[in-house]
């Protein structure tokens, strides 16, 4: 959902991001592991700034923010465009973006940028902290992080940590988190550890982790879960998959490579050939591998494809573009993939890059991640999407969706409902902060983009609705390999694709299932949660 342009260069892009922050997750329930319940106007034309005193706080006066750029506490030496200022300098750029930029910039508090000592903590309250009709945040994707490491990260997919996704499925007491997927090549997947999907952690650091119950102990909960540094170690207690005893290991951290497609396979039906893509992230490197994924099913002629996208939290917008396209090929070519919804003070234009607000199309090339841009795309012509969703599906895998819809492309959905993310932002970096606001509203070719909720299989639903999709409401199937045919979301997507409805002993004991385990929420990276979209 973007300003879709082939002038892109290295890393002079602008990137609009749709994501669920760590430990907030798609899921507007979700949380960290918590402790025992018991225990006004714009002016864009004018001066440029010629010093830091020049810039006052002014109320109801909102300067243009470029012009207020780069009046640094601490200037970076490598960056000749930063000049020595102070925290309040950043504070008023942090305004003046965020009365330009922000989608709901008329329910900002106006605070004095001098009354916070810190940017990050004055950019927490440039947001609307209004509720929604259902009382969760209207904004739950405010964010900022140091602008170094978000290049890093969004460029190569590396981050530090185990190299595991886990799922919570209860963060208070009586806690349960069960190992979703691993990545190859990471400590998690190493001799030692052997980690895979379905193992119960039980204990961190000698800490109980289900029913743990102090400040102190939860904080080593969570410090274990996502270790922050290189070479931090920790031990784990945890029960494998069908074993009678739990063991213990130890996790070391290290810079872990996601491998956005993991399982790409083709599952023989008596009706054809059926494809089958696990695509967990967004990343540039997804581009080839999801090139190579399909150009194998359409050596096999698959007749069908399920997507496997319950843990995806999004990435590259055109990524989720490409993906569209080659699906369905043929279908989308010249249609509408998505079209930005600013604020109302910018209708016409883009209100950070100057370009005229104009619908997106279906992208039948490749626009240059990890394959040479221009490329023309492999599609698999089909007519119908079956896709697997859960509360970990959002942001650029909601686009994929609400794309397809957009052009009366049928997508079956086999799950849960997705995590619900309509809006998007740019990344907009400033004294090597990058913070992320936002900005806009995604729509499809039909102008439909209110899925807040999410978008839910219809069958858990008496009445449809425009973010309600054919399919079967089942649980995530932590009992069962990602890819068996006999894990039950995809066991569900291949009966519907036989019988066209939802098998009956499925529904009852999906209903039950659903009441005693709840679909929980991904511990993943706030940078592994967005939506991304290149000039």
């Amino acid at each position: 959902m973007g300003i879709h342009r082939d002038e892109i260069s290295a890393f002079n892009k602008i990137f609009i991001i749709y994501f669920c922050l760590l430990f907030s997750a798609c899921n507007r329930h979700s949380q960290a592991l918590s402790p025992s319940p018991y225990s006004s106007s714009e002016v864009q034309v004018g001066d440029l700034v010629e010093d830091s005193q020049d810039l006052e706080w002014d109320a109801g006066f909102n300067p243009f923010y470029k012009n207020y750029a780069n009046f640094c506490e601490n200037p970076r030496e490598q960056t000749t465009s930063e000049i020595l200022g102070t925290v309040v300098d950043e504070n008023i750029w942090l305004r003046s973006m965020s009365y330009y930029s922000y989608l709901w910039y008329d329910e900002i508090k106006d605070v004095d940028p001098s009354s916070i000592n810190n940017a990050p903590e004055y950019f927490a309250l440039m947001k609307t902290f209004q509720l929604t009709p259902a009382g969760d945040p209207k904004d739950r994707f405010h964010f900022s992080m140091d602008t170094e490491e978000w290049e890093r990260l969004s460029a190569s997919g590396i981050s530090v940590g185990y190299g595991m996704t886990i799922k919570v499925i209860n963060a208070r007491p009586p806690r349960k988190i069960i190992v979703a997927y691993t990545e190859p090549n990471s400590p998690a997947t190493s001799d030692e550890a052997n980690l895979k999907r379905g193992a119960e952690i039980l204990a961190i650091d000698g800490i109980d982790l289900i029913d743990a119950s102090s400040a102190e102990e939860v904080a080593t909960l969570n410090n274990g879960l996502s270790p922050k540094s290189l070479g931090e170690k920790h031990e784990f207690l945890v029960k494998d998959l069908g074993a009678l005893v739990p063991r213990r290991i130890v996790l070391q951290a290290r810079e872990v490579k996601s491998t956005p497609v993991q399982n790409v396979k083709v599952i023989e039906t008596n009706s054809g050939d059926v494809g089958y893509i696990l695509f967990n992230d967004h990343i540039s490197t997804s581009e080839r591998q999801l090139i190579d994924a399909i150009n194998l099913l359409n050596q096999r002629k698959v007749s069908d494809l399920v997507l496997d996208l319950r843990y995806n939290g999004g990435g590259f917008l055109d990524i989720a573009n490409e993906l569209a396209y080659m699906i369905a090929g043929n279908f989308s070519v010249g249609q509408v993939f998505d079209q930005l919804q600013f604020n109302d003070k910018h209708e016409i234009f883009n209100p950070l890059t100057g370009d005229l607000l104009t619908p997106t199309m279906f992208r039948s090339t490749a626009k240059g991640f990890s394959v040479e841009a221009d490329v023309a795309l492999p599609s698999l012509n089909l007519s119908r999407l079956f896709v697997l969703t859960g509360s970990g599906t959002c942001s650029a895998s909601e686009a994929i969706i609400n794309g397809l819809n957009g052009i009366n492309f049928e997508v079956i959905q086999i799950g849960n409902s997705t995590c619900g993310k309509p809006y998007g932002f740019y990344p907009m970096d400033n004294c090597g902060t990058t913070y992320f606001t936002i900005q806009f509203r995604s729509v499809n070719a039909k102008g439909f983009g209110d899925y807040s909720d999410g978008f839910t299989p219809k069958s858990d639903l008496q009445v449809a609705h425009q973010n309600t999709l054919p399919g079967c409401k089942v649980a995530d199937d932590l009992s069962s390999f990602l890819g068996d045919r006999n894990e039950e979301r995809l066991s569900a997507a291949l009966w519907y694709r036989e019988y066209g409805s939802c098998p009956e002993i499925l529904l009852a004991h999906e209903q039950l299932k659903m009441r005693r385990n709840p679909d929980g929420y991904l511990l993943k990276p706030k940078w592994l949660k967005t939506m991304t979209a290149l000039p």
